[in-house]
């Protein structure tokens, strides 16, 4: 399968981190013994900026929406439902641009996202408004967190393998500021601080004639780490989703993801050392850290990783799309390796050839 065209997007207002620390702490009710542990923590994310589709360019309020209580889980999936679908088609907009594909060619569509819930849902708007064939194929990856779109690149894989003339067209729109967290909880202070909005899109076909001149997707893969289930869970609450991150996430990752890539990459002909490329998802910066540990990776061969991060936030599942735009443009071309986690602890690997 090889990937036609990428495209992304963030809302256009954006939160500094100085208007978060202001924010974080009157939402978390925390005293002035605790002031200081929530600029750490913040200052600890490596953030510069994050997009807010709920940021005002005009208040002095960086997230308008949160007032002295928590909004309830339904008024957030209100707000889901105004931005979601903008969001998605300037992302979609710009890779069916990158591809040279018309919207009328495609044939399947996946969407992916965690942080949203509503039937019909954003897919069926991209459908409307994109003027796709009321019989395009649709697939919606829910829930799985920040690796969401690696499992949507296997079901793009499956379809074009399938069918060597589907057009796929793969959407990941990701909207975690509308969870903001309520209360003092420090596992989800640290998610308040790291988590952003943004889309990304890609188009993928079967058209091996396009092989060797844009990036191709060999193989892909997963693992489930034993007995970490509490470390990482991602629930609906009354007020919003719930994000529980333990800071064991990156010492148990750690500990297993070398083993783990040694055998999955050998019989497909790779070692860690052949590849060229990294698209590490920056679930922070600690656990970024840790797998460059782990790997023995060199500080440049996360750069890209840490620029996004610093630059968007996490923006959960499409993050690592963001990522893999930055490295097709970079002069390295080989092996690529796109490496994300989530709840379970889960771990999915995207093996791509860039040109």
């Amino acid at each position: 399968m090889i990937i036609r065209g990428i495209g992304t997007a963030v809302p256009p207002n954006q939160v500094e981190q100085a208007d978060a620390a202001l924010l974080s702490e009157r939402v978390s009710g925390s005293s002035n013994n605790k002031t200081g542990l929530v600029q750490r923590i913040l200052r600890r994310t490596h953030v510069q900026s994050r997009a807010s589709v709920l940021a005002s360019a005009n208040s002095n309020q960086p997230l308008p929406f949160y007032g002295n209580e928590s909004p309830s889980t339904a008024a957030r999936m209100v707000e889901f439902s105004h931005h979601a679908t903008p969001l998605a088609l300037a992302a979609v907009a710009r890779a069916l641009t990158d591809a040279q594909i018309a919207a009328a060619q495609i044939t399947h569509l996946v969407t992916v996202c965690c942080t949203g819930f509503q039937a019909p849902g954003f897919d069926l708007a991209l459908i409307k408004q994109l003027g796709l064939d009321v019989g395009v194929q649709r697939t919606h990856v829910g829930f799985m967190g920040c690796h969401g779109a690696l499992n949507g690149l296997r079901v793009a894989q499956a379809f074009v393998e399938a069918d060597a003339d589907a057009v796929v067209l793969l959407c990941s729109v990701e909207l975690c500021s509308l969870h903001l967290y309520y209360g003092w909880d420090p596992e989800k202070l640290v998610a308040n601080a790291l988590f952003a909005d943004g889309a990304a899109a890609l188009v993928a076909t079967a058209d091996m004639c396009g092989f060797g001149s844009y990036p191709t997707l060999l193989a892909s893969g997963s693992t489930v780490i034993p007995n970490t289930e509490e470390l990482m869970h991602w629930q609906i609450g009354n007020h919003g989703f719930e994000m529980g991150l333990s800071p064991q996430v990156p010492e148990a990752v750690a500990s297993e993801l070398k083993p783990w890539l040694e055998r999955w990459l050998k019989p497909r002909g790779f070692s860690i050392g052949e590849i060229a490329g990294w698209a590490v998802h920056p679930g922070g910066p600690r656990l970024l850290q840790a797998c460059a540990n782990a790997l023995e990776l060199q500080p440049d061969q996360i750069s890209e990783s840490q620029a996004v991060l610093r630059e968007h936030g996490n923006m959960s599942s499409a993050t690592i799309l963001f990522i893999i735009n930055r490295l097709r443009y970079l002069a390295a071309p080989g092996p690529c390796l796109a490496l994300a986690f989530g709840p379970g602890l889960s771990a999915e690997v995207a093996l791509l050839l860039m040109p």
